[in-house]
């Protein structure tokens, strides 16, 4: 397969069923290491899911025995500083073109997770790991700088810069214990585990998860006081929309209680 506008080999594979997208990591014979055709594809899925009002929640994947071997350092043999630089911002935009989708992202990540593997799971609102994953950040080990932000907001800027100094592998357990992961589980169970929370997210009101994913990645950048004014924002527009009845009468029904509406 290719990719029809620009003519290179599918790097990343995306499909929509049920409200629940599937974004697939595809060069798996490189261990899935980002080129530059493969922040382009990654760009493109995330900017036609964030469109497509049929997508309720994304899980994101790869093919292989690694999730990202990082960077593909190859590409840049021959290149000046210029293409180098075009690049990195060519992977910037990817990665916050995962971040900003309205939709929750869910990195399901397995094996190896390297530098901008890392980046890509760290862009995602959340990841589950399978036992035996590992991450590393070995970015200024390579003579290069990355991963210096969302690492340090994910994990504490001390912990980031002693994985970012020393390169070291992290293990899935530490990963967990961190906050670099939400959850651990065997490897062959790691699909189901998707599918589960992706079941989960699709049985709620989509605004009130919308709203709630914009509240709290608002709020993140501001104060208290501030953030409740925007969760506040976000309770006004989900009363006007009226979809809220509907999770009320849900609620009464899955409790077996009767809920009076006001």
């Amino acid at each position: 397969m290719t990719d029809t506008d620009t003519g290179a080999p599918t790097r990343v594979r995306r499909t929509v069923q049920d409200g629940v997208a599937r974004v697939v990591l595809a060069r798996s014979a490189a261990r899935n290491a980002v080129d530059l055709p493969m922040c382009h594809q990654l760009r493109e899925a995330f900017e036609q899911l964030d469109a497509d009002d049929d997508v309720r929640v994304v899980l994101l994947s790869a093919d292989g025995p690694a999730f990202c071997a990082g960077a593909d350092l190859k590409e840049r043999t021959g290149k000046d500083a210029g293409w180098v630089r075009r690049r990195r911002l060519a992977s910037f935009a990817a990665y916050a073109e995962i971040e900003r989708c309205r939709r929750p992202v869910i990195a399901l990540l397995h094996g190896a997770v390297v530098g901008s593997g890392g980046e890509i799971a760290l862009a995602a609102d959340f990841a589950v790991a399978a036992e035996g994953t590992t991450f590393r950040f070995p970015e200024p080990h390579w003579g290069t700088v990355g991963a210096t932000q969302r690492l340090q907001r994910a994990i504490g800027k001390r912990r980031a810069k002693e994985l970012l100094y020393t390169g070291r592998a992290l293990p899935a357990g530490e990963a967990l214990d961190l906050g670099l992961v939400t959850r651990v589980v065997p490897i062959d169970e790691l699909p189901a585990t998707g599918d589960e929370l992706a079941g989960a997210v699709t049985s709620a009101p989509p605004l009130a998860i919308s709203l709630t994913k914009r509240a709290v990645d608002l709020g993140s950048e501001t104060d208290l006081d501030r953030g409740i004014r925007i969760e506040l924002a976000a309770i006004e527009q989900c009363l006007a929309d009226g979809g809220w009845r509907q999770g009320v009468a849900d609620f009464g029904r899955t409790t077996g209680r009767e809920v009076e509406e006001e």
